[in-house]
């Protein structure tokens, strides 16, 4: 019912829209015309004015002419033939205005167009007698009375069988004058005529759409009220909102409608909310026996893989310094005595450090490697140290590799610390530092001290070797990760040497940071808590004798 009053009112609208447009394309039809009209009647005005003025500058040639006065023929013809196509413009626009003036039925200009046709005939006939005329003038001989001559010649300007032309052309130009000014008139009458029809037109078709507004607002705004409602209440999730349906229209079908669906999603939504939570409850059933079952699994495998990684890495570095040892000691001749014993003394504590390596590696396996006990002792940090750098050059000669320990700092560096972690601590520093140099490099070692409320020992090794892309700093201290070039320089590591670095430097109250460019090496900084309170002379001496404290410690390739 709404849908056909609303296509009523809207065909009404476009049936006044195209009534408008086919008035404004008449009445600019009707202004095109009047303009038209006024514009030939204005030429016409025009081309009588020009024909007058070119016959009183021909008169004055021939003035030129009888006196001798430099006029030339040219000139009279030029004027002639202007002459001639003025008078051929006016026939030409004399037709156009009786054509135009025959489309009016109203034209009140009738009785111009025989009178313009008359004059135009008769200047067209004085032309042609004016020319014949002006053919046979000739300049005036001595003796001949001037003021006869001109005034026998002015007669063809002025006179044409027996009608004054100089009357004919005023009469002709006051007439069109007078044309102009009834046209502009007409034209005038037009435009405010056309401004009514289209003020009456605009405003009533303005009215009919104000009215039909207010009847159609009025009519849709309750029941669109009613349906913004139930929409916002089915937003909002109340699902047992109904929409009020009163009548037989469109909004009505729509409400009822929206009700049935509003009954049918509530329904849904109690079967879905039942069902999901059955759901839900099963899933996390089976996902807690999924989640534990495979936490079990990741438990044991990474437990696995760590002790197959760490047995790989830990293993390593004993087994190369002892193959060093033995490779060196038997190199060349003979040697005294006294240095295959203290190559054995090396290979024999090389070993027993390697059988620590081995029970740490078995606890790592059931256990992190920073739940792993320390046997902490008093002891100066000169002793693992040297025994770190014995322990590292042979690697570094096996490496044609330089090792270079500056000296170290005067006073004592007493630690609290476990010997064998210390050493294994210094060594994977060292070993790290030769591994990753180029061949014929430098790694040089330094230890400085620093007092204060908290004093504590730094110990920096750096090398000249391949170095370390700031964007993989970060992360070389995670288990397992070896940087681009760490695996193009030395594709046999596992990535786990300064994973436990950091946890014994954490173990003994310390860390390490690392300083590195890309292609200019690497500078590991380890820094050690010093023992406040001095232990007993005997234990510090028997956990460092003097003869570890050499004032500078250096390997360099055989």
């Amino acid at each position: 019912m709404l849908r056909r009053r609303l296509t009523f009112a809207l065909a009404a609208l476009a049936a006044a829209a195209v009534l408008e447009g086919l008035v404004a394309l008449w009445a600019l039809g009707v202004a095109e015309h009047k303009l038209q009209r006024g514009r030939v009647v204005s030429d016409i005005q025009l081309g009588f004015v020009e024909l007058s003025a070119t016959k009183q500058r021909l008169r004055s040639w021939v003035a030129q002419w009888q006196l001798q006065a430099g006029a030339e023929t040219a000139e009279r013809d030029r004027l002639l033939a202007l002459m001639a196509s003025t008078l051929q413009r006016l026939q030409q626009l004399s037709v156009q205005a009786a054509a135009l003036a025959a489309v009016d039925t109203s034209d009140a200009t009738e009785p111009i167009h025989p009178q313009r046709q008359q004059a135009l005939q008769v200047l067209s006939r004085s032309l042609q007698e004016l020319e014949r005329e002006l053919q046979n003038v000739q300049p005036l001989q001595a003796g001949t009375d001037a003021r006869a001559a001109w005034l026998a010649l002015n007669n063809s300007f002025d006179l044409s069988q027996g009608t004054d032309l100089r009357g004919l052309l005023t009469q002709s130009i006051a007439r069109e004058a007078a044309a102009v000014a009834q046209e502009r008139d007409a034209a005038n009458a037009t435009l405010g005529w056309m401004r009514v029809l289209w003020l009456t037109v605009a405003l009533t078709l303005a009215l009919g759409a104000l009215l039909m507004a207010a009847y159609f607002t009025r009519a849709l705004r309750r029941p669109l009220d009613r349906l913004s409602a139930g929409a916002q209440a089915l937003q909002r999730g109340d699902l047992s909102h109904r929409i009020a349906a009163d009548g037989a229209d469109e909004f009505a079908a729509v409400a009822h409608s929206v009700n049935a669906m509003a009954a049918e999603l509530a329904q849904r939504r109690s079967q879905e909310a039942r069902l999901r939570q059955e759901l839900e409850a099963l899933v996390q059933a089976r996902t807690l026996e999924l989640q534990s079952a495979l936490q079990a699994l990741r438990d044991v495998d990474a437990r696995r893989r760590q002790l197959f990684a760490d047995i790989s890495h830990e293993l390593r570095t004993p087994t190369t310094a002892i193959r060093g040892e033995a490779e060196i000691t038997l190199r060349g001749r003979d040697k005294p005595v006294q240095e295959y014993q203290a190559a054995l003394q090396r290979i024999t504590d090389t070993a027993r450090q390697l059988g620590l390596v081995i029970d740490d590696l078995l606890t790592m396996a059931r256990s992190d490697i920073d739940t792993l006990a320390l046997d902490r002792q008093p002891l100066d940090l000169a002793q693992p140290l040297t025994e770190a750098l014995a322990q590292a050059s042979a690697l570094a000669r096996q490496r044609n590799i330089t090792l270079q320990a500056e000296p170290l700092p005067a006073q004592a560096l007493p630690l609290l610390a476990d010997p064998q972690r210390l050493r294994q601590l210094l060594s994977l520093l060292l070993d790290n530092a030769v591994r990753y140099s180029h061949p014929g490099g430098l790694v040089r070692t330094r230890v400085s001290r620093l007092d204060g409320p908290e004093p504590s020992c730094w110990v920096e090794v750096s090398d000249a070797g391949i170095g370390i892309p700031p964007e993989e700093l970060p992360h070389v201290f995670e288990r397992n990760f070896r940087g681009v070039q760490a695996r193009l320089h030395r594709a046999d590591g596992s990535g786990l040497g300064l994973a436990i670095g950091v946890a014994l430097a954490r173990a003994h109250g310390g860390e390490i940071t690392l300083h590195s460019q890309p292609g200019q090496g690497t500078t590991a900084r380890l820094r050690l808590p010093l023992r406040r309170a001095t232990a007993p002379a005997q234990n510090v001496t028997a956990a460092n004798p003097s003869a570890a404290r050499p004032e500078a410690l250096s390997s360099r390739p055989a």
